[in-house]
């Protein structure tokens, strides 16, 4: 049987990683793999909260640039894109049959509850999913730094980054042939060599408050588990 390396977690979820293979959308088979990887960890006793991007079908910084849309205002679309991601997740959990609830940044009583912290730690002490929508609810964060700022306020005990590349790298491995992988490295190291794992912000609050970080492949199915279990993917910040 296997036993679980943690006992509360972060799973932060890129919206591009749920496109699947597709350059945006929602890709089927993605979100039922990732239903099948959440239930097992469930399953595992873990308490599982998540935070999802939504950069699958709008990003603000790029969609503010790109159309002209006041960055406020593009932050706030961004936003509402992750509460369509974390519906897509929450009726992926339940019809594995996990008992799920999605809690808001921003208010929309008909979807989903308001986030209010100490309801959002009751919910995991049951056995639930949590999953957290609309950012912090403020334009010019991430999702990162909704992670790290969950991540502290729910006292969870690492955040699990599932991308679609195994680790963190010197340079883009999808542009460079040549681009090393590292295993382990420290805070610092992402602020000083400005690596695209999070923003600034994020890693600082990862820093303060000793949160570690698993950065690794989503796309490879099981690799949820192997995390959780402390097998030796990817790459570890801090810890």
């Amino acid at each position: 049987m296997k036993k679980a390396k943690y006992k509360r977690i972060i799973l932060k979820i890129s919206g591009e990683a749920l496109s699947g293979e597709e350059p945006y959308g929602l890709n089927a088979e993605t979100l039922d793999s990732i239903g099948a990887q959440v239930s097992e960890i469930s399953h595992l006793g873990v308490e599982v909260a998540i935070v999802v991007g939504g950069g699958n079908i709008w990003r603000g910084i790029k969609g503010s640039q790109e159309t002209g849309v006041e960055r406020a205002n593009a932050d706030y679309m961004g936003m509402l894109a992750t509460a369509i991601n974390s519906l897509a997740l929450q009726a992926a959990f339940e019809k594995r049959g996990l008992d799920t609830r999605v809690m808001s940044a921003i208010e929309m009583r008909q979807i989903a509850e308001p986030y209010i912290r100490r309801r959002a730690i009751r919910h995991l002490e049951k056995g639930r999913v949590v999953i957290f929508a609309a950012g912090t609810g403020n334009p010019y964060f991430s999702t990162d730094t909704t992670a790290a700022l969950r991540a502290a306020e729910i006292h969870a005990e690492v955040i699990l980054m599932a991308k679609k590349v195994d680790g963190v790298y010197d340079s883009d491995p999808k542009a460079n042939d040549n681009a090393v992988k590292y295993d382990v490295l420290s805070y610092i190291d992402i602020l000083n060599n400005n690596l695209k794992v999070m923003d600034a912000t994020a890693a600082s609050l990862c820093m303060d408050n000793e949160i570690e970080i698993i950065v690794f492949d989503l796309t490879e199915k099981g690799n949820i588990c192997k995390v959780i279990t402390g097998e030796n993917i990817g790459t570890i910040i801090g810890g």
